[in-house]
């Protein structure tokens, strides 16, 4: 039988071109997910099976040479270019560099819609979507720029909105869809077919000497801002304050619960939960929460030590912290958490929906600081009083060693044949994607022998039938073709 792959993130619009009815395909779905993940805990558990190195998956096949020196892929595997730095936009402004988290939606007439994040400060105007030319730039581009910077250096950051044709290969339109923002590093799709845009910085009004240039700021930074998907031009740039003021770098939205699950990029920072009080609408307020424990206030994940505390495979009973003061000005949130007894984790990088699971990274995790991988099952009774009768569990499922092709994790997704795929971020080596079978071993999929950049942005379209991925310098989008595993 063959099975058209549907995403269980997706709005039921989209889910309804699938192939098989979808209660049959999102079941499957469901099943080989969940198997994978009992899999690859089963598979922590054993120092012999646990992540040992291969240099190709069978089912892909080993890597070859680009002759356009960009990404190393697999035999019958080739690529578009879609979006590089530098390179007119519809809208009359240039794409921005240091391309990074990003997210596919289905468009119209088969087209799929990209969001990309770019992570620019201000200090950076020049590598920006303004260019050199920012006092040229119109009035009613300039209305909805989130920081001005004094009319000197505005904010750098923000989103591209792609719409691209896989039919012909070719990128139809491109335009900036939030301006004004900072470090826009990672971020998380919505089922209700919107981008949440992540600001990796903590900053104030006021004025500051940064990488060798004044820098002027106008507005606190630090925040989440929506993009829908189905916006055509800029979005007015509101920072969903209730969700917190910290170095925000990736979130997931639990659909059952609308649920927002947030990772902080900081060598202790904390795994937070947005409960909204309206789910769907975020800007609508809500409650922060850090993960904790049971048992083990202010505990560490990081591992660093030569008794490994978190033991892979082993489910750890949770519960929530209540934070207040989420929009303080003295970043000082994860501390106030820790204090109050929430876990803390080794730089929090990217998240991803694995039936219901909540699966992240922490980029320099573990005893040889390599990173891992963690995945959260939120309770049945996930936000509600009985939560604490039967409460979600933290499982760490994948730590780097020495022997591990995957070093760093960054960027992660769940693959259409079932796999974990992962973006590193090594700073300086090579830069792959690996990805991560069942039985906990690893592969090359894709490799940056041609640059120090890391990759990012790895995704999928609706379909399952194009993975999307960034080179962050100076800035380059792929749109990947191949025979993918069923």
């Amino acid at each position: 039988m063959v099975v058209t792959y549907c995403p269980d993130y997706l709005p039921s619009a989209i889910l309804g071109r699938c192939t098989l009815p979808l209660f049959v395909t999102h079941a499957i779905d469901m099943l080989n997910r969940r198997r994978f993940l009992q899999g690859l805990m089963i598979a922590a558990t054993n120092p012999v099976l646990s992540l040992p190195a291969h240099a190709a998956d069978g089912r892909i096949g080993a890597l070859l040479s680009d002759p356009g020196e960009l990404l190393d892929l697999p035999e019958g595997f080739s690529y578009h270019v879609i979006s590089r730095a530098g390179d007119p936009m519809s809208d009359g402004l240039v794409i921005p560099e240091a391309h990074d988290g990003m997210a596919a939606f289905a468009g119209p007439d088969g087209r799929v819609i990209l969001i990309c994040n770019h992570e620019l400060g201000p200090a950076f105007r020049s590598r920006s979507a303004f260019g050199k030319a920012f006092d040229s730039v119109p009035q009613s581009i300039r209305d909805k720029i989130y920081d001005l910077g004094g009319g000197r250096t505005p904010g750098a950051g923000g989103t591209t909105t792609t719409v691209y044709d896989p039919e012909t290969g070719k990128t139809e339109r491109q335009h900036l869809s939030l301006a004004g923002t900072e470090i826009n590093c990672a971020g998380g799709s919505t089922p209700w077919g919107s981008w949440l845009s992540c600001e990796e910085c903590f900053e104030s009004p006021g004025s500051e000497l940064q990488w060798g240039r004044w820098v002027t700021r106008e507005k606190s930074h630090g925040y989440v801002f929506e993009v829908p998907a189905s916006e055509t031009g800029l979005v007015e740039p509101r920072p969903i304050k209730a969700m917190g003021k910290f170095e925000h770098e990736a979130a997931a939205v639990h659909e059952p619960t609308g649920i927002v699950y947030l990772t902080e990029d900081r060598h202790h920072g904390l795994f937070y939960r947005y409960l909204p009080d309206e789910p769907g609408r975020l800007h609508a307020g809500g409650r922060l929460q850090a993960l904790a424990i049971e048992g083990r206030p202010a505990f560490s994940t990081h591992n660093w030590s030569k008794t490994s505390v978190v033991v892979a495979g082993q489910a750890l009973r949770t519960h929530w912290v209540n934070l207040d003061n989420v929009d303080g000005e003295d970043n000082d949130l994860r501390l106030r958490g820790a204090a109050a007894g929430a876990a803390t984790f080794a730089r929090g990088e990217d998240l991803c929906v694995a039936d219901g699971d909540i699966v992240f990274t922490c980029t320099i995790g573990g005893r040889a600081r390599l990173g891992q991988v963690f995945s959260y099952r939120p309770s049945p009774h996930e936000g509600q009083r009985a939560e604490s009768e039967e409460p979600g569990r933290l499982t760490l499922i994948a730590e780097s060693s020495a022997r591990s092709l995957l070093r760093h994790a960054d960027n992660i997704t769940m693959a259409p044949w079932g796999d974990l795929l992962v973006c590193e971020d090594t700073g300086g080596s090579h830069c792959g994607i690996i990805g991560i079978r069942a039985d906990g071993s690893q592969y090359h999929l894709a490799d940056n022998s041609y640059s120090n950049s890391e990759l990012a942005g790895i995704c999928f379209s609706p379909d399952g039938q194009t993975m999307f991925v960034n080179i962050q310098y100076p800035g380059t989008t792929l749109a990947i073709m191949g025979h993918w595993p069923d």
